[in-house]
């Protein structure tokens, strides 16, 4: 596979549908870093990659790659799973490959940025020790981390990054005490500088229709 770098001319131009995707596309213009959390299918993933990849494809930026951060099993070791590391994490990448196809109108877009460096996956079981400069992270499924592995994370970053958290926390797979480790890590975030926090509803469902019409009818009939 070729490894020359997917250009900034590559990726598709994409502006805001609702007023909350508005409101990120203007904090992380001003410098912010973003923490989307809120309703399924309001576009935080792929606002986030979107966001991602134009700042590393940006001709002389600042970053030189896109590091997108997952846990990637509720036991919170890939290791209890089947295969080697590439086997085990592949399941998980799948959303992010599906994203790059829509972004760059291209099936092969995933590999070719993974190819050439400007895009990596990492999981929350090998990032102990690791320190990420001149990159854009995105913290995906934030809800499925606990307390020390967001606070790892946070602890990874070295010069000249940028972060983004996307999360809904009321699909978390914790239960009990765990539940808890989100809120809060998202306390202490948002008395931090240079945070944007913005919260997705209702009426920022962009998927479809018909799951816009079932997280209503769920959340107004008190079912998480």
């Amino acid at each position: 596979m070729s490894s020359s770098k997917v250009k900034y001319d590559d990726l598709l131009d994409f502006n805001p549908i609702t007023d909350n995707q508005e409101k990120v596309f203007n904090a992380w213009d001003e410098g912010e870093n973003l923490i989307l959390t809120g309703s399924a299918g309001t576009g935080k993933t792929f606002l986030g990659m979107y966001l991602g990849l134009e700042a590393v494809l940006e001709r002389g930026g600042y970053y030189d790659k896109l590091i997108i951060i997952r846990s990637v099993v509720s036991v919170r070791e890939v290791g209890y799973l089947p295969g080697k590391l590439e086997e085990k994490t592949e399941p998980f990448q799948a959303p992010y490959k599906a994203i790059s196809e829509e972004l760059f109108s291209d099936k092969a877009a995933y590999n070719k940025l993974v190819s050439s460096h400007q895009l990596q996956f990492e999981t929350t079981s090998f990032i102990r020790g690791k320190t990420f400069d001149r990159c854009i992270v995105m913290v995906d499924e934030m809800q499925n981390l606990n307390f020390h592995e967001l606070d790892s994370v946070m602890t990874r970053l070295g010069e000249n990054c940028k972060i983004i958290f996307c999360g809904d926390y009321k699909q978390t797979d914790f239960h009990g005490n765990e539940k808890d480790g989100v809120m809060k890590f998202l306390n202490i975030m948002e008395r931090m500088k240079y945070f944007t926090r913005v919260e997705f509803g209702w009426d920022d469902i962009v998927r479809s229709g018909i799951v816009r019409d079932y997280i209503t009818t769920k959340e107004m009939m008190g079912i998480n």
